[in-house]
C-alpha cells in the first residue's frame, strides 16, 4: 500500500435519532443516522412512521379517509354500466 493516501480508519460512534448509540470502525468519529436496528420496523416487529418534515400527515389528510371511499364508488359505478 502507498504511504500517507489512505484515510485513518478509527473508532467511531454512532447516534441513532431513538437515542440508541453504537460503536463501531470507520473514517469519520461521528455518524448520525436516522433509523437503526433498535427502532427499525423490521427488527422490532411494530409498525412505525417515519415522518420526515410531516409527509405521513400530509399524505394523510389528502388521500384518506372519504378519498379511497369516494374512488371506489366510483369504480363501481363505471363497472355497471
Amino acid at each position: 500500500m502507498k504511504k500517507k493516501i489512505h484515510p485513518k480508519y478509527v473508532a467511531s460512534k454512532v447516534k441513532c435519532g431513538c437515542g440508541h448509540t453504537f460503536e463501531t470502525r470507520s473514517t469519520t468519529p461521528e455518524i448520525n443516522i436516522e433509523i437503526c436496528s433498535a427502532c427499525h420496523p423490521f427488527f422490532t416487529g411494530q409498525q412505525k412512521f417515519v415522518d420526515t418534515a410531516g409527509r405521513v400527515e400530509r399524505f394523510q389528510r389528502k388521500f384518506g379517509g372519504e378519498y379511497f371511499a369516494h374512488a371506489k364508488k366510483k369504480a363501481k359505478a363505471t363497472t355497471k354500466s
